[in-house]
């Protein structure tokens, strides 16, 4: 046993009461190596050292730690010391933890049974002689006379009622916790659990109470915890409120809370035609509810009557496609009270005919295909899933074993699933409490670290406790257990055993991830399309003129016009999982369109593989993790606000797919040393500006697309801008086939392509960097082929074969890009040129104009047009006359023809496509 071994098994605490001393409150005791009358030695519990704050000792100033404490001690050599602390060692595990474990009795089911029924019924006494209980539920408007309900006042353990054996039933179930105290006459003092709250019983199918519910009656500012706590159940929560549903119900009405369901039991006219059942809270509709109402062979319909707020809409939402699946030939209708209301609330400020109002004007909810696929939470069943269900799952959730100590640990039907639908907030649902591990930065830790952003929320409650742990420390999950416990009115162990469970569901995912992504460095993930979608999508891909199709439906997702350029940008985008990929810089005026473009062909592609960023710092991609770009789409909103540095980073990363950068790094010993960073691609890329002429490395990468300017173009968007407003525009819809796209997208392979005809098409020989125009004009026939290979045919060696279909098509989308590179002008200017031209040769050629008419004549605003003048007078297409000081006036001098420009390029590549 080495001395850091000895270090961590022998504690500061053990060692000072072999000594015969004991800490005051603040941790301090008299120190042993000095004559000391006032406490001056302070101890550090969790470093397990030892500090004398007194100048008359020999070791003030000099922190020691267990052996050292023994040396001094006992006065002897480090060796001895070293051997005493062994021998304590092995004394204290002898005497602690080699004890025969005293197996505590077997608590039977009948037993809680008979102990909760004999609480509850002084509970329900508890009533009358409660004053502060009667004035809560009278100003609840509930009847005490009508339903259970009872009153804990905290004295059922005290005077006449204290006996020894219901005390420990009471601890064993939760009703009482042994905090140590003692009262003022030496004898061992409880804390009550759920203390001054009424109290409703859950009952099990033989409606005998197996469960108790508490309420808090303190108004919400009281430090007793109205606002801080309002709801309490009993550990291993059990039963149904009211109880189980009758056998021969038709007709159900689902609660968001107790009180909400004791409400409606008080209601003749609605108990004699319904039955009444409580969910526990937005998050409380349990296994336990959902096989009870299974087990309703008759029933019809089933009612929610949750809270009229946000959370309870929520909840709706979740569980209703959820019941659907489990009863599809089941009615399924929602009853939401004005906004703000619920059940009791409504009591409250109305008469009980109120209640009965709302019950015929339920609506049915609809439940789509989408709502079933996505929904993740599951029954725990007894048989496990083979190999082949698995990879058919359409869940989007990740199981592991559970061993016999953990099953006995929560309730039989306590499904163990991560939910992980939004992968940077991964959810576990516990009987305990909710648990979310926010961000995904905990994945590309070395395999010996689980360090979590962590939020444990108590659902019925809504507390949350946050935290940064490493779930893999024993010391620091033991001590957040104990502050959760604390925080949130939980119980320590169920908490402990949470985060172990946790901690296994977290080990199984980060290693599917990693199978995913050898590579894996920082967050990954991949979202399951479900079997009937996939079907759906296939089905879609298969069709003929399919590029055509895609179009229609982007322009239904929200693009309004930009026919040509919103393919062109899809086509570019969804190159980002190829070998291939494309780039675009969108390019236009201020208030042009070109953001809300870029969103939304964006918002087209998976969420997962989508990086954007509204800014770059210099260093920032170089910084980033080695397979973080790898197969993503990067878009930038303003390309503007890229310095130099960050630009060149993504000029490598399109054109290299790798960036090899030598810096200082810090060994594993701390020492500053030199090594190399690298971060791979392949991305595509897409940005905005509006100086795509600055850009000359980066256009020559990149298709430049000019956003159309046009008023017919303006038009449209003030259309589509009033639609909205007016709340025609079906924004449903636009999301339906935004997401319908991306699972079309997820269903891409990343083939490799072959052109047979790529020798037979020639660029124009003008276009600027011809080389680089080429290479993109294969890349983006290629991704055509890829977009269609699910009717494309492939060679012996897998590879897709294009089509002459897919030169066409990609001459057709790329026409007006080839034109910008055979263009002097960019396309923003190009636009204002020839309306310039317009004006001018409506009055005469050689017309001498001034900026201000031209202001007036292109409705440009007085910054963008000056930057057009001075661009155009650099360019000598048009002359600048006159002094500022008098006037300056401005004429044409070079009048060319860009529409007989378009004309002959688009003639001769008509003429090479027609003789392919």
């Amino acid at each position: 046993m080495d001395i850091s071994t000895i270090k961590q098994q022998l504690s500061l605490s053990t060692l000072i009461k072999h000594y015969g001393y004991k800490a005051d409150k603040h941790n301090r005791i008299n120190c042993l190596f000095h004559e000391d009358k006032t406490p001056s030695m302070q101890l550090y519990w969790k470093t397990h050292t030892a500090y004398c704050f007194s100048s008359n000792c020999k070791l003030n100033g000099k922190a020691i730690d267990v052996i050292d404490f023994i040396l001094h001690k006992e006065n002897c050599t480090k060796h001895e010391a070293i051997l005493k602390a062994k021998s304590l060692i092995n004394n204290w595990s002898t005497t602690v933890h080699h004890k025969p474990k005293q197996e505590e009795p077997k608590q039977e089911p009948q037993q809680k049974v008979a102990v909760l029924t004999q609480l509850f019924t002084y509970f329900k006494n508890g009533i009358h002689s409660s004053g502060p209980a009667r004035d809560y539920i009278n100003s609840r408007n509930i009847d005490f006379k009508k339903i259970d309900i009872g009153y804990n006042s905290g004295q059922f353990h005290h005077g006449a009622r204290k006996d020894s054996a219901l005390i420990q039933q009471c601890l064993h179930y939760g009703l009482l916790l042994d905090k140590g105290l003692v009262s003022r006459t030496k004898e061992k003092a409880y804390k009550v659990f759920g203390n001054h709250c009424i109290v409703f019983p859950l009952r099990n199918p033989q409606h005998q109470i197996t469960g108790l519910y508490f309420r808090s009656t303190a108004p919400s500012n009281s430090p007793k915890g109205g606002a801080q706590a309002k709801h309490f159940y009993l550990k291993n929560r059990e039963g149904l409120y009211p109880t189980y549903p009758k056998a021969e119900t038709t007709k159900l009405i689902l609660t968001e809370a107790i009180i909400d369901a004791a409400t409606l039991l008080q209601i003749p006219a609605i108990t004699d035609e319904y039955s009444v059942l409580a969910c526990y809270g937005t998050n409380g509709l349990t296994p336990e509810h959902i096989t009870a109402i299974k087990a309703l062979k008759q029933l019809q319909e089933i009612i929610f009557f949750f809270d009229g707020d946000d959370a309870g809409r929520a909840a709706v939402k979740k569980y209703a496609p959820l019941l659907k699946n489990e009863l599809p030939h089941t009615t399924i209708t929602n009853i939401e009270p004005p906004a703000g209301e619920d059940i009791n609330s409504l009591l409250v400020a109305h008469t009980p005919d109120i209640l009965q109002h709302f019950l015929p004007s339920r609506k049915p909810i609809p439940i789509t295909q989408h709502d079933n696929e996505i929904f993740y939470i599951q029954e725990q069943t007894t048989e496990p899933k083979t190999s082949t269900e698995k990879n058919n799952s359409t869940e989007t959730a990740i199981t592991t074993s559970i061993t016999e100590e953990e099953k006995n640990y929560q309730l039989s039907t306590v499904n163990y699933q991560l939910n992980i639908i939004n992968p940077y907030n991964i959810l576990y649902q516990s009987t305990a409490a909710l648990y979310s591990i926010k961000g995904g930065q905990w994945l590309k830790q070395p395999l010996e670290i689980m360090k979590l952003a962590l939020q444990i929320i108590n659902t019925q409650t809504k507390q949350d406790y946050r935290t940064k742990i490493d779930i893999y420390e024993y010391k620091q999950t033991e001590a957040i257990s104990r502050l959760v416990a604390e925080k949130l009115e939980l119980h320590k162990e169920m908490v402990a055993k949470d985060l172990s469970m946790l901690a296994y569901l977290l080990e199984e995912y980060r290693e599917k991830q990693r199978n995913i992504n050898p590579h894996l460095t920082q967050q990954s993930y991949a979202i399951q399309v479900g079997e009937s979608t996939q079907a759906k999508c296939i089905d879609f891909l298969r069709q003929d003129n399919l590029i055509q199709r895609i179009n229609q439906l982007i322009g239904k997702a929200g693009v309004v016009g930009e026919d040509n350029n919103r393919i062109f940008l899809f086509l570019i985008a969804s190159s980002y999982k190829m070998k291939n990929t494309l780039h675009a810089l969108i390019q236009g005026s201020s208030g042009s369109g070109k953001t809300r473009l870029l969103k939304i062909i964006s918002d087209l592609m998976p969420i997962e593989d989508v990086k954007k960023y509204t800014r770059v710092t210099d260093s920032s991609f170089y910084n980033q993790g080695e397979y973080f770009f790898v197969n993503k789409l990067v878009c930038f909103e303003d390309y503007d606000g890229l310095k130099e540095d960050a630009q060149l980073a993504v000029r490598e990363l399109q054109s290299n797919e790798i960036l090899i950068s030598s810096t200082s790094v810090k060994d594993e010993t701390g020492k500053i040393t030199g090594g190399e960073k690298t971060v791979r691609g392949p991305i595509a890329s897409i940005g905005c500006t509006t100086k795509g002429e600055m850009y000359e490395d980066n256009i020559s990468r990149c298709f430049v697309i000019a956003v159309d300017e046009s008023q017919a173009q303006t038009l449209k968007i003030i259309q589509y801008q009033n639609n909205v407003a007016a709340g025609i525009a079906d924004k449903q819809k636009e999301k339906d086939i935004r997401a319908f796209l991306q699972n079309c997208i997820r269903l891409l392979k990343p083939y490799e392509v072959i052109n047979p005809f790529a020798n037979s098409i020639q660029l124009p020989e003008e276009a600027h960097k011809i080389r680089r125009l080429n290479e993109l004009y294969q890349c983006l026939v290629k991704q055509i082929t890829l977009l269609n290979q699910y009717q494309r045919q492939k060679d012996e060696q897998g590879r897709l074969i294009s089509t002459k279909t897919d030169l066409q098509t990609a001459c057709d989308i790329m026409f007006e890009s080839i034109i910008l590179k055979v263009d002097e002008l960019d396309g923003a200017l190009r636009q204002f040129y020839e309306k310039l031209k317009t004006f001018v040769a409506a009055k005469d050629r050689q017309y001498e104009f001034t900026r201000f008419e031209v202001r007036q004549a292109t409705g440009i605003s007085k910054t963008q047009h000056h930057h057009y003048i001075t661009r155009l007078v650099q360019l000598e297409y048009i002359q600048e006359y006159g002094f500022k000081n008098k006037g300056l006036k401005y004429k044409i001098a070079y009048w060319d023809n860009i529409a007989a420009t378009r004309a002959r390029i688009k003639d001769n590549l008509n003429n090479q496509l027609q003789q392919l």
